[in-house]
């Protein structure tokens, strides 16, 4: 019994390789060919597209800072002058959709007692900061000085940035002249290297717009004339790199 059994495991082992040696045979089987050098194969280029435009929108920062001997005067005061800055904000065209709340803190002020070795509370500072977005650039300095006019000496402009809205059509724009800079270059390299340049197989895109820098405003108080702002320009930057094939 014991031979007959060893036979017929013997029997269907055979049977089982049999088999998969006609599949692999088999013409209409399909076997995955795995190529591990495929990603150093063809000329890989790095194009450059810059568009050079003028900002259309400009974010100041501002706010108010109060100061009184308990919170609660603090923070009238606080809010009494910062109901006049936003008014002097819509009233100079700026829309309450574009007036947003970046920080508002309520601190202690203390001084040290060195007779006590304690520190002593004597007052409470209430800050709020807003951003406004101004989309009308040429107001800018007029804004400024309403916001300074307003707010009076517990005025607070930290700084001005710009930026452009909309940058989607420069994008587009910058995208096609990083895609012409990297075909020029892999071009050059198939006519260097004597191969004939394929079609890109691999493209890769990583855009670049600068965050707008914020630029800081002195306070100096209410001025004589209208603040001048000059929002200069800004470079729209994408960067493509792109696999060509080498025909063969």
């Amino acid at each position: 019994m014991k031979k007959i059994w060893l036979l017929a495991l013997g029997l269907g082992l055979t049977l089982v390789l049999a088999v998969v040696g006609l599949a692999a045979c088999s013409p209409n089987t399909t076997a995955e060919v795995i190529n591990l050098t495929n990603q150093q194969e063809g000329i890989w280029v790095t194009g450059q597209g810059k568009v050079t435009v003028a900002p259309d929108v400009a974010t100041l920062q501002l706010g108010i800072e109060a100061q009184a001997a308990t919170v609660a005067e603090a923070q009238a005061q606080a809010s009494q002058v910062m109901d006049r800055v936003m008014t002097a904000l819509t009233k100079n065209s700026v829309a309450k959709k574009d007036i947003q709340t970046r920080y508002f803190n309520i601190t202690k002020i203390t001084r040290w007692d060195d007779k006590n070795q304690q520190e002593v509370i004597i007052g409470y500072r209430v800050t709020n900061i807003v951003t406004a977005k101004i989309r009308t650039i040429d107001k800018a300095g007029a804004i400024i000085d309403a916001v300074a006019g307003a707010g009076g000496d517990l005025t607070r402009i930290d700084s001005i940035s710009f930026s452009v809205d909309d940058p989607t059509a420069y994008y587009g724009q910058a995208r096609e002249k990083a895609m012409a800079d990297a075909k020029a270059k892999a071009e050059q390299m198939a006519k260097l290297g004597g191969v004939t340049l394929g079609k890109p197989i691999y493209i890769s895109e990583s855009s670049y717009f600068p965050s707008p820098t914020p630029i800081r405003l002195a306070d100096q108080g209410t001025p004589s004339v209208e603040t001048p702002i000059s929002p200069g320009e800004t470079d729209i930057t994408i960067s493509v790199q792109v696999v060509y094939a080498i025909l063969k």
